[in-house]
């Protein structure tokens, strides 16, 4: 089992910015891919950035050149820097896991990003 647990999500006035975390635990040298995706009210949950073990990350258009993925092996903590910010960006941030050879993913609860116009 992997638990996630995010945090840093708040209310931001339109071109500030914020950062989450992401504090992973449990069997957390499985993970191949950790990710922050995030649901906006009515609509479907969508990826925002991933990264992998070595570094490489992917990031949605919406988001690319605004915000920055990176993790902390250390700390077992994936970042997600979000600069830039715009009031369509308001959503419920998700970290996810996955552990490729099992076939599985973990969520977490998601933190609350609010950005006002």
């Amino acid at each position: 089992q992997v638990q996630l647990v995010e945090s840093g999500g708040g209310l931001v006035q339109a071109g500030g910015s914020l950062r989450l975390s992401c504090a992973a635990s449990g069997r957390i040298f499985n993970i191949n891919v950790m990710g922050w995706y995030r649901q906006a009210p009515g609509k479907q949950r969508e990826l925002v950035a991933t990264i992998t073990t070595d570094g490489s990350t992917n990031y949605a258009d919406s988001v690319r050149g605004r915000s920055t993925i990176s993790r902390d092996n250390a700390k077992n903590t994936v970042y997600l820097q979000m600069n830039g910010l715009k009031p369509e960006d308001t959503a419920v941030y998700y970290c996810n896991a996955v552990i490729k050879f099992l076939s599985v993913d973990y969520w977490g609860k998601g933190t609350l990003v609010t950005v006002s116009a």
